[in-house]
Order: structure tokens, then C-alpha cells, then sequence
């Protein structure tokens, strides 16, 4: 290896980054603007639904029921409807997306102490909204049912709290542990650090190199005498180091501007992070081998990290959730290990004990990735 002829590629590829606008877009803008596109953008948050109410009762039992959704910040109250035509008419055209109906001798029944109905639309286009929703409905609802068999367990001679007890014997509390404020923010900004590094680095590299190839300029390198390690050092070397410049870009947009904590080693975490670049700069050098085109270097890399990165990372489906097959092929991508490493490093606090064989797994990845690139690029044109 002759570091001044490495130094020497990496200088021109340097220069070439800083030449062409939109490459310099790419390696700079772009994955600053995609934290905060996809932050700003991406929320798992269910808040403020809109909810629309149909009351048959119009009683004071009746309102109080529907004060306790209208005063959580989970449903935001859009008035009371007439029939159950409109309630589905704003349901369909989402100017709603929850409606409850109180039916006649709601309050009556809940007065009596008898058992009272109510029924709660919800809109199921979005699954996992609903889901949530529903939780919020039946637990709201769960109290107001304590809270009325309290009052009648009091007019039989105990006091409110004593009922309380007797009719909750367990009760169950519960703290969520290293996101106390269940923002989703907090649990995506890490993983968008692993998204965007896996979408970026592999791009520059793949379309680097290719570019070459298009533009003819790799028959230089064939009529040179650089070997293929120097050539392939010198080229992903500038690649790398923006990478890098990256990851701290991105650490930083996470923590001062999402107010997410980071509460790891920051060596640790700087470490992992540069071996990870290292491991998908790897992935766009096996592709730049394997196309001759930077459109299709573009559509290779897209398949090959963006999707398994969306669908096989945690992401956004958690991994003990996927299916056997799908389980197995998450585990075969390099996201799902940096995955843990980030959410690990910012929300958990844990470092290289706990992280060291994901770490290691890392690592192989990006010495076997290179070993092949390495193996498969050749100074030789092919026929």
C-alpha cells in the first residue's frame, strides 16, 4: 500500500464531491433534511382525536360521562350530533374519527346503579390508531364504572375510598421505564440515526464509483499503477469521514432539537456508529461493482437497504412481532443490531457490556462486505 497515491485518489474524489452540486447535496443536505423531514413528519403519538358524541339521554349523568373523553388530552370534542346518518357521514369524510353514543335512560340506569350501555365508533383505516384509541375508550370508561359503583357502594354506608378498595382488591400500577413521557419521538429519533446511515453512505459509494465508470474515467485507474486496495481506500475514505461528520450531525438534531436524552457513552456510541457507516459504505461498494449505471446503482441500493431497513429493522414493527421467516431475515441485516445499539446508547444507558455482540456482529459484517467488494472489483475491464 502507497499512501501517498491513496491520498492522492482520495484528494480527487474529495474535489470531485465538492465540484458537483447535487453529490454535494447528498453527502451534506440531505441527511439532515431527512432527520428532520422524518421527525417532524413521523409521529406513533395518538393524541387529540377527533371525537363527535350522539346523546339520546341529555342528562347530567350523560354529560359528565362525555366530560371525562373531552378533558383528556387523548380526544378533542367537535359537538354533539343529531343522528347516527351525520355521525357516519363526518366518519367517512374524516372530519371525525371517534363518535360515541349514549342511548336514552343512560342517565336513569347509572342513577339506579343498573348496568348502562354505551357504543363508541371508531375509525379502522388506520389499525394501529384505532387500536389505541380503543385502549383509551375502555379505559376511561373502566373509571367512570368505578367511580359510579363507588358512589352507590357510599350510600350503603361505606365512604368512596373504602368502596374503592373493595371493589379494586388488586391494583395495578404501572411505570414505563426509560421513556417516562411515552413520546414517540424518543423512540424514533435513534432509530432515524440508523435509517438515514443506512440510506446515505451506501448511495455516496455506490454512485461514486459507478460514476466512474460512466463517465470513462475508471480506464485511468486501469492504465495506472494503483493497486485495488489503494484505489478502493482512497475512494470510500472521503465517504466515510462525511459519514462520520454525519453521525454527529444527527446525534446532535436528536438530542437539542427533539430533546431526546442521551444517556450512554458517547465513545461507545461514536465507535458503533463509525462501524456501522463502515459496514453500509460496504453494501455500496458490493453494489458498484455489480451495475454499470448510477440509476441503477441507485435502484439497487434503494432495494437493498432502504426497504429491509423500513420493514426488517424495529423500526417501526418490532422484531419479537414479526413472523418466523421474517424474524430470521431481520437478523441478517445490519440494521436490526445498530438498531439496538442506538436505542441502547440514548434511552437505556448501557454501553460495551451490554452491547459488545452487536458491536462484534457490526464488524463482521463490514470486513466481509469489504473482503468481497475487494474480491469482485477488478482493474481489468470486462469484455
Amino acid at each position: 500500500m502507497n499512501r501517498h497515491r491513496i491520498l492522492a485518489v482520495a484528494s480527487k474524489e474529495w474535489r470531485e464531491i465538492l465540484r458537483d452540486r447535487l453529490f454535494f447535496a447528498l453527502a451534506f443536505i440531505v441527511p439532515a433534511f431527512l432527520m428532520l423531514l422524518f421527525g417532524y413528519g413521523l409521529s406513533l403519538d395518538v393524541n387529540h382525536l377527533p371525537l363527535g358524541v350522539l346523546d339520546y339521554d341529555r342528562s347530567a349523568s350523560s354529560r359528565a360521562y362525555i366530560e371525562r373523553f373531552s378533558a383528556s388530552q387523548y380526544f378533542t370534542f367537535k359537538g354533539y350530533l343529531c343522528d347516527e346518518r351525520q355521525a357516519g357521514e363526518l366518519l367517512s369524510n374524516n372530519q371525525l374519527r371517534a363518535v360515541i353514543i349514549i342511548p336514552p335512560r343512560f342517565g336513569e340506569l347509572v342513577q339506579s346503579g343498573q348496568p348502562a350501555q354505551t357504543q363508541t365508533l371508531l375509525d379502522g383505516t388506520f389499525p394501529s390508531r384505532a387500536l389505541i384509541a380503543k385502549g383509551y375508550v375502555t379505559a376511561i370508561n373502566a373509571a367512570a364504572s368505578l367511580d359510579n359503583l363507588a358512589r352507590h357502594a357510599g350510600q350503603l354506608g361505606a365512604t368512596p375510598d373504602e368502596a374503592r378498595r373493595a371493589l379494586q382488591p388488586v391494583r395495578l400500577e404501572v411505570r414505563y421505564l426509560y421513556n417516562q413521557s411515552i413520546s414517540s419521538i424518543w423512540g424514533l429519533a435513534p432509530k432515524l440515526i440508523m435509517f438515514i446511515l443506512i440510506a446515505s453512505p451506501p448511495f455516496l459509494t455506490a454512485l461514486g464509483v459507478v460514476r466512474e465508470k460512466e463517465r470513462g474515467s475508471i480506464f485511468n485507474l486501469y492504465a495506472s499503477n494503483t493497486s485495488r486496495g489503494e484505489f478502493l481506500l482512497g475512494k470510500l475514505a472521503p465517504y466515510v469521514a462525511i459519514s462520520t461528520l454525519n453521525i454527529l450531525i444527527l446525534w446532535a438534531l436528536a438530542v437539542w432539537l427533539y430533546g431526546v436524552p442521551f444517556k450512554g457513552d458517547p465513545l461507545f456510541f461514536l465507535l458503533a456508529s463509525v462501524v456501522y457507516v463502515l459496514c453500509t459504505t460496504g453494501i455500496g461498494l458490493l453494489v458498484s461493482v455489480l451495475v454499470r449505471t448510477q440509476m441503477a446503482a441507485m435502484i439497487v441500493t434503494l432495494i437493498v437497504t432502504l426497504v429491509p431497513a423500513i420493514l426488517y429493522s424495529g423500526f417501526i414493527i418490532p422484531i419479537p412481532s414479526l413472523k418466523p421467516v421474517a424474524y430470521v431475515v431481520a437478523h441478517l441485516m445490519p440494521a436490526v443490531y445498530y438498531t439496538r445499539i442506538a436505542v441502547g446508547c440514548f434511552l437505556k444507558g448501557v454501553g460495551l457490556t451490554a452491547l459488545w455482540p452487536e458491536l462484534l456482529i457490526l464488524a463482521g459484517y463490514a470486513c466481509a462486505l469489504f473482503a468481497l467488494g475487494y474480491r469482485l472489483f477488478t482493474k481489468r475491464p470486462s469484455a
